[in-house]
């Protein structure tokens, strides 16, 4: 038979087996609790927000796109003031955010955060067929082709040799956060933008950014943002993005490698920078020759490149990886 002293160590370890368990089983219930309540109060939080029509008009818009506080003015036909105080609401229950580009303060909904999905939840309530929201979608659309300062460029046959080959290289490659340095009028954004989670184009010309969101607002990529931005020092934190693009902007470079190493620095674990380039001079054995020692340099592992079109190529398709050895194979 045990001794007294096993059954008494026995009991002893039963009962705190018994204390523990109940005492996990609590924690879970007050994470659960609290999660669910603060889940709760910004749900709260949100529908005070867009307990006004106007501000629901605004909502609306700025799903589709970012917007000034003028273009929204001008489409609700309201105030500067209220509309202000409208989009300060919106902002502060994290419904809206706000950046400054150039001289224009856009609006727009917040691509990344913790709620990303809470709000995407909200945004789907919306009615897609609601009269109202059309009728201003319509106004906006209007106001930018009123308002553009260049005209799109037309697609030749190159131009859409290039675009079928970025969808053929990106069709099983999932594209994450993506960002696309030297943006322009939007064109890769309009491609690629739809099947990203989020995309960010960068462009030091302003009208550029200025067509590139009519552009995108017209064709209905809700999810991508442009940025005014220096392919040599991005406002952007390490490791942000999946896929970035250079976006033909290493021909005409001052400093090429230091463009590279800034898009390496963004790279996720994992991510490719897709380099576009475009040789003027009809070149491309020159043009993949310097990639090819920048991307070494960069320790960045490059795939041979693609060259667009096959017949007298004038163009370079390449996928660079992050490298984990000191040098890059071409």
């Amino acid at each position: 038979m045990p001794s007294n002293g096993w059954k008494s160590n026995r009991h002893r370890l039963t009962v705190e087996a018994y204390v523990l368990s109940y005492f996990v089983l609590n924690i879970k219930k007050f994470l659960y609790i609290n999660t669910m309540q603060e889940s709760t109060d910004n749900l709260i939080t949100h529908l005070k927000a867009l307990a006004d029509p106007v501000r629901l008009r605004l909502l609306a818009l700025c799903v589709r796109g970012e917007a000034t506080v003028s273009e929204l003015t001008e489409v609700t036909n309201q105030s500067q003031p209220r509309i202000s105080q409208h989009l300060k609401q919106l902002c502060g229950a994290d419904l809206l955010e706000k950046f400054r580009d150039g001289h224009f303060v856009y609006y727009r909904v917040p691509l990344s955060s913790k709620r990303a999905a809470q709000r995407r939840r909200l945004f789907s309530l919306l009615p897609a067929d609601e009269p109202q929201f059309e009728r201003d979608f319509a106004k906006l659309c209007e106001l930018r082709a009123a308002q553009g300062v260049a005209v799109p460029e037309q697609d030749d046959d190159v131009a859409r040799h290039l675009h079928s080959a970025l969808i053929e290289l990106t069709v099983s490659m999932p594209l994450g956060d993506l960002l696309d340095i030297g943006s322009g009028q939007g064109r890769i954004l309009k491609l690629l933008g739809s099947r990203a989670q989020r995309a960010v184009g960068v462009d030091i010309d302003s009208d550029a950014r200025q067509l590139a969101r009519a552009e995108l607002l017209l064709a209905g990529v809700e999810n991508c943002s442009l940025r005014k931005g220096d392919m040599y020092d991005l406002p952007f934190a390490d490791g942000e993005f999946d896929t970035v693009i250079l976006d033909d902007v290493l021909g005409g470079a001052k400093r090429p490698m230091t463009a590279i190493s800034e898009a390496r620095r963004l790279l996720k674990p994992g991510g490719r920078l897709l380099v576009l380039g475009q040789s003027e001079s009809g070149d491309v054995e020159k043009l993949q020759e310097q990639l090819t020692i920048w991307c070494r340099t960069a320790n960045l592992r490059l795939a041979p490149p693609r060259r667009i079109p096959g017949k007298q190529p004038r163009w370079l398709l390449a996928v660079a990886t992050l490298s984990s050895g000191k040098s890059a194979a071409a």
